[in-house]
């Protein structure tokens, strides 16, 4: 639902932004933006140059260690040398330790750190890639470390004498080789302290972090300075124009809503108001109020514009597409705090429904009135009728008198038994039975009504057809009263559709109610025959072949089940009448007046 979006216009005073402060605000905005950019780059290039710088460092010691191992296995030292020349070398402040693993994963020696073979790099990685790995950890006190592991091989660029140098090696690596190990497998892993480039990246961020904060104190008292700046300005009209806002809203919104300006063009209106003249809020808002209400009945812009406040007048509107629509229609006037017009309000109520009630309401009446008085007639003209039969019947006993006699006699009888067909008619209407539901099947229901027409409608040489429900459908009503409506609006179908014609039965399911009708390619009903079909008495056949209850008959069964009726029909092109009616059956006693429109459907294909 599109709820009012505003209810009075906006005051004509303009509201001034301190342009200082909208500056400070945008420049503080703007260099906390460059600041941001810039800190990130800066510590993502210190990052990768600390990286670089580190691996290069760590590189260089894995080097020279496979230089320092190298000449002394050439010297031919007698004493284990590995681990004093890993111990050396990890003395060293910026060191945190040094470590040589085999091929199998096993610590040769290492120095420095407390570490096992677990807190290094995957051994086996290393010796995969062929290249050296990096990777961030730290040591037992929770320093970071930058740890570099490359493949140890001392004896790989010796060339010739290779068995020699390996016995050598033996010699040189001690107790802290195998002697069955392959010494070109192994990895040297150094770790090397990263503290003095953390603390320099550390001192970045807080300068950064520092200028940051004046920046936000800067674009914090900006904005401070712009709500100071409005607050004085807006405040009291806001909260006037707001109060008066809500309260038209929620006293307004069960009815039309529609808000005009000083020129009398329409601001706004709600949901109630587009659905009461059948139009948009997007083609009218702007536009004169002519355009929404109709300028030949209406009484409202004349009034509004004569400067009269005037509340539950009634008068016949207009909506788009020509229909009169009665309303009554509230109109006030709308200033602002000072007592300057703002406006005008207007609050309309649709009236036709409560028109359709009221005439529902005096059908009513006369129906009462004429079923009491066709209830007195009945009785007064019953009796005599019965009188009449039986003499009719005695004087056929003196047939051998005249020859003509017996003939006159059945006529008479034949007369006397119509009347009374319709003196019981007329008592239907008048008192009609007790409502006795019951479970009913939906689509035998149809297939009942059809046996017992189905013959006299081919006779007419008229198509008829039966639209079932697709799925078994059980509901709660009258079998015997449901009938007899089928047969009463089949009948008038019959009478309203020449031969050749087409009559359809249907019947559905949708939702809590069910659906039955019945449609025709007749006639149709004119305007006046339409207003007027479920009157009693009244009829468009010939004098002498219909009593004019069968359709006020139909409307009866149809509030004794508390459903409505639904009247769909073109002159010439024919009628569709469905009803409406719960699942369950209730008694209904307010009188329904039927929805009636003015084309038929051909959403689902059943134009007549």
């Amino acid at each position: 639902m599109v709820f009012i979006k505003q209810v009075v216009p906006q005051s004509t005073r303009s509201r001034k932004i301190s342009l200082p402060a909208l500056g400070l605000v945008l420049a503080a905005i703007i260099l906390a933006l460059i600041l941001g950019v810039v800190t990130w780059r800066n510590l993502d290039r210190e990052e990768r140059l600390m990286e670089d710088f580190l691996l290069e460092k760590g590189l260089t010691l894995i080097r020279t260690f496979e230089a320092g191992t190298r000449t002394s296995m050439m010297m031919n030292w007698q004493e284990s040398t590995l681990a004093t020349l890993v111990r050396e070398t990890a003395r060293a402040e910026s060191i945190a330790y040094v470590a040589i693993t085999d091929a199998s994963g096993r610590l040769l020696t290492k120095a420095g750190g407390d570490i096992s073979g677990t807190d290094i790099l995957p051994f086996t990685r290393v010796l995969t890639v062929k290249r050296p790995l990096t990777r961030r950890t730290t040591d037992a006190a929770g320093r970071a470390v930058f740890e570099v592991a490359k493949e140890f091989n001392p004896i790989q660029a010796m060339g010739t004498g290779r068995e020699r140098m390996m016995r050598r090696w033996q010699q040189w690596c001690g107790s802290d080789c195998d002697s069955g190990d392959q010494i070109e497998r192994r990895v040297l892993f150094v770790g090397l302290y990263m503290g003095q480039f953390e603390a320099a990246q550390q001192e970045d961020l807080r300068q950064s972090i520092l200028m940051g904060g004046l920046l936000l104190m800067l674009g914090s008292a900006g904005f401070y300075f712009i709500f100071l700046s409005q607050q004085t300005q807006v405040a009291r009209t806001t909260l006037a124009n707001m109060e008066l806002y809500t309260r038209n809203v929620i006293d307004s919104m069960p009815a039309g809503l529609i808000t005009l300006d000083n020129r009398y063009r329409i601001v706004s209106l709600n949901d109630k108001a587009e659905a009461i003249f059948s139009a948009q809020a997007k083609t009218v808002v702007g536009k004169f109020l002519d355009a929404l209400t109709g300028t030949e009945q209406c009484e409202i812009a004349p009034l509004i514009r004569a400067g009269q406040d005037f509340t539950d007048r009634s008068m016949v509107c207009q909506r788009e597409n020509g229909e009169p629509v009665p309303v009554k229609v509230s109109a006030s006037r709308l200033t602002d705090k000072d007592g300057e017009p703002l406006g005008t309000v207007l609050i309309i109520r649709d009236m036709r429904e409560i028109r359709l009630m009221e005439e529902a309401l005096e059908r009513s009446r006369r129906h009462a009135a004429l079923g009491r008085m066709a209830a007195g007639i009945a009785h007064e003209i019953r009796n005599p009728l019965g009188t009449l039969r039986g003499f009719a019947q005695y004087f056929s006993k003196f047939a051998e008198l005249d020859p003509n006699a017996e003939e006159y006699v059945e006529l008479m009888v034949g007369e006397v038994d119509r009347l009374n067909r319709t003196i019981s008619a007329l008592l239907q209407f008048a008192r009609p039975r007790e409502l006795k539901a019951s479970e009913i099947d939906l689509g035998e229901l149809l297939q009942r009504t059809a046996r017992l027409l189905q013959e006299e409608l081919a006779a007419g040489k008229l198509a008829f057809q039966i639209d079932p429900p697709a799925a078994p459908v059980s509901f709660t009503a009258d079998s015997d009263l449901l009938i007899q409506l089928l047969i009463n609006l089949l009948q008038n179908a019959q009478a309203a559709t020449e031969p050749g014609g087409k009559i359809r039965l249907g019947a559905d399911e949708q939702g809590e109610n069910v659906h039955l009708w019945v449609e025709d390619s007749g006639k149709g009903m004119t305007p006046e025959e339409r207003s007027r079909m479920f009157d009693p008495f009244y009829t468009t056949r010939k004098t002498g072949t219909g009593l004019g209850l069968g359709l006020a008959t139909v409307q009866q069964i149809v509030e004794q089940h508390g459903g409505r009726i639904e009247v769909e029909t073109l002159v010439a092109q024919g009628t569709r009448i469905e009803v409406v009616l719960p699942r369950e059956a209730r008694q209904a006693r307010d009188m329904s007046n039927p929805v009636e429109r003015d084309s038929l459907p051909n959403s689902r294909g059943d134009g007549i």
